[in-house]
């Protein structure tokens, strides 16, 4: 039996002879591989005498020795387990399958004298153009090819964003390897085991802390060729005792640059759209984190299906865009928008400060000016929060004219709700000259086109706050085994809370038994690397993938997500609880909470464990030191606490916390979801292993590490 990709070939053989064609089921197709396959590749079994007779008039080209190319798709023998590619339906036509590498050259060309990448070096913006950014990535790929890299081989960077990460990640693709970021809050045995796991040639890093941890682990990875820092000091990291060779960026770009571009750029087309480009590791909350393996059509397929949906097509963007990079890079929300939407596009991408986090991103923003802004729902609950707390100190005739002008704004976002006029209210020109447009230059995001914001649901709170300043933020969710997004709002189609309608040329159902999110199209994953038992759990047979996540879609396609599956909370009783809602009401009645994290799962009542929300050291752990906002709160209150400590011994603050928890008990479904004890705890960080690199909470590792006093709570 001879298998084929569906498109020309195969729908002339099931015409000409459609008895003898099968498809292979999902396990048939893995199996027949040897590897994960990636769900909308579909393969068919037929024999190879059902070829002979129509090949010529299909292709021109006579079937030899078991394997013959067909365009972009191939016709696989049985000793050949050669790239399968995209099958194309008819809604699917308009993505023609492509590579980034294809992609992004053919935008260096088209725009060769542009800007690129800006950057800061001594607090001036510094910048590469296409045509710079074409040749650092050859340099590197020479670099690579000099060290021995090869095809389908892995480079691993780890490092805040900069040009160097993009370098390094579109040099490995230049080669027809793969890149994988690895999150610079990893432990050393997380990096060992993902640079084992995905087999790295290279590891890329920026400063001394990253390369002091790589070159502590190099002895332990025989593949391991070299590592490359571009910020680090080599001789304060003890680069001469490193097990593996290791390089500034500038001494690695020195290597093999006697070969010619064309030795690189010869070797593009050996580059198919279904190879692997990318390795997103998610971060899990137990146990090692898994690969996503995702396509060069996975990422340029949803990149285009994406800018199909702005009115216009992708007239939406252009070149002269400005985005400020600032998301992990080893997250799949910003390598989709900072790498793959710029190969699309060819727009300006701004590095924001390594801090950018942790409170620098404000002055990135007003130097920039960005015309889109992509966020996680804590930097918009931040910025919530600052201006909030101004709010509150504003009186007189000055607070008045904000709330009307609030008010404004908040009609006329609701106008342009999907379903509504789209008009502009009565006074809009007047309380966007005095308040709105203001607001928006103090934030620097008075050019800016559209807010969003993903990774984890908002708040209605906050939801409702950024539409009164005529900055609606439209929702996108997606996953890495759906390269980023599978719903996505529009401007011109949006609605609030809601995450949107499916991108074009997908589906998306909901599973009637458990409400499920269940995912379907050229966006889905190839796979988890080297797992073959968790694939075939996430996707099933006929290219489902299971979100884990709990939804509903309305009547005119809208998608909104009602919970976690693995974080919805069961108690004894057999209350189904979605935690999320708890926790959101209890942080919109009490904006000194940083962190709270409802428990109550097989057992007899809910309980929570809340923190205070608190300023944060150098590296994002929590101090015992109360954020102003929270101390300018309490002193309101008549409390002095200006501590943890204070606040937990203050009657006033205590008071004030249960008052809140009651009143957001009120929102919730039943009485069986509201929290009847608490505990505090200190703030949730990053550092401390409790929220992930996109701020999500790790509640099994937070249950955890919390055990006794959880239990406390139901003695």
């Amino acid at each position: 039996m001879q298998r084929a990709t569906i498109q020309t070939l195969a729908k002339a053989v099931k015409t000409q002879a459609p008895a003898q064609v099968r498809l292979l089921s999902y396990t048939e197709r893995q199996a027949r591989l040897g590897r994960p396959v990636s769900p909308h590749v579909e393969i068919y079994a037929f024999p190879i005498t059902a070829l002979s007779s129509i090949t010529n008039r299909v292709t021109g080209t006579a079937l030899s020795g078991g394997f013959a190319a067909v365009g972009a798709l191939s016709v696989i023998g049985a000793d050949v387990p050669d790239e399968v590619d995209i099958r194309l339906t008819d809604a699917n036509k308009a993505f023609t399958p492509t590579t980034l590498v294809h992609q992004l050259t053919a935008t260096a060309a088209k725009f060769s004298a542009q800007e690129a990448l800006h950057y800061k070096k001594n607090d001036v913006w510094e910048a590469y153009t296409w045509a710079q950014y074409h040749n650092f990535n050859l340099r590197f790929a020479k670099a690579l090819r000099h060290i021995g890299f090869e095809q389908f081989d892995t480079v691993s960077i780890s490092g805040f964003n900069a040009p160097q990460w993009f370098f390094a990640f579109m040099g490995g693709l230049y080669l027809g390897g793969a890149a994988t970021g690895i999150y610079t809050t990893n432990n050393a045995a997380t990096c060992q085991y993902v640079l084992s796991n995905s087999n790295a040639k290279v590891v890329v890093c920026d400063d001394d802390a990253q390369l002091k941890k790589f070159i502590s682990i190099a002895d332990q990875l025989p593949n391991l060729k070299a590592i490359v820092a571009w910020k680090a000091d080599l001789v304060a990291a003890g680069a001469a005792a490193s097990a593996v060779p290791v390089y500034s960026f500038e001494s690695f770009l020195e290597l093999g640059q006697d070969a010619s571009d064309a030795s690189i750029t010869d070797d593009f087309d050996k580059i198919h759209p279904g190879h692997c480009a990318s390795l997103i590791y998610t971060s899990g909350t137990t146990g090692n984190p898994k690969g996503v393996m995702l396509s060069h059509d996975n990422v340029t397929f949803t990149t285009a299906t994406v800018n199909s949906g702005f009115p216009g097509g992708a007239g939406f963007f252009t070149s002269a865009e400005r985005l400020v990079s600032f998301l992990p890079l080893s997250h799949i929300a910003g390598q989709l928008l900072d790498i793959g939407q710029q190969a699309y596009y060819g727009f300006h991408i701004y590095f924001a400060e390594p801090d950018a986090l942790k409170g620098s991103l404000g002055k990135t923003l007003k130097e920039v000016r960005p015309t889109y802004l992509l966020s996680v729902p804590r930097v918009w609950e931040k910025i919530f929060e600052k201006m909030s707390d101004v709010g509150r100190s504003t009186t007189g005739l000055k607070k008045s004219i904000a709330t009307w002008a609030k008010s404004i704004g908040s009609e006329k976002s609701r106008l342009s709700e999907y379903g509504n006029s789209g008009g502009v209210p009565c006074g809009f020109s007047i309380a966007n000259a005095l308040v709105l447009s203001k607001v928006k230059d103090a934030l620097g995001l008075d050019e800016c086109k559209a807010f969003y914001s993903g990774a984890a649901p908002l708040t209605p709170e906050v939801v409702a706050y950024f539409a009164s300043l005529d900055m609606p933020l439209f929702e996108a969710m997606g996953l890495s085994e759906t390269t980023g997004i599978s719903f996505y709002n529009y401007a011109h189609r949006w609605k609030p809370n809601s995450i949107g309608p499916a991108i074009a040329a997908t589906e998306a159902r909901v599973n009637a038994d458990t409400n499920e999110l269940q995912i379907r199209g050229r966006h889905v994953m190839m796979g988890y690397l080297n797992n073959p038992e968790q694939t075939a759990a996430a996707i099933d047979a006929d290219g489902w993938l299971s979100s884990g996540d709990c939804a509903r879609i309305d009547a005119d396609g809208f998608g909104f997500i009602t919970g976690r599956i693995k974080e919805l909370i069961i108690t004894a009783g057999g209350e189904n609880v979605p935690p999320v809602l708890l926790e959101s009401a209890i942080k919109e009645e009490l904006p000194i909470v940083g962190h709270a994290m409802a428990i109550g799962d097989k057992r007899k009542f809910l309980t929570a464990l809340v923190s205070l929300r608190v300023v944060m050291d150098d590296q994002g752990a929590p101090t015992t030191q109360l954020d102003a906002s929270v101390v300018r709160i309490l002193t309101e209150l008549g409390s002095s606490a200006t501590t943890t400590a204070d606040a937990y011994a203050d009657p006033l603050v205590l008071q004030h916390i249960d008052d809140g928890i009651k009143r957001a008990n009120l929102k919730a479904a039943s009485r069986a979801q509201w929290i009847q004890k608490y505990k505090f705890v200190p703030d949730f960080s990053v550092p401390n292993g409790e929220l992930t690199p996109t701020l999500k909470i790790k509640r099994a590792v937070v249950a955890k590490q919390y055990a006794q006093l959880i239990d406390s709570l139901y003695e």
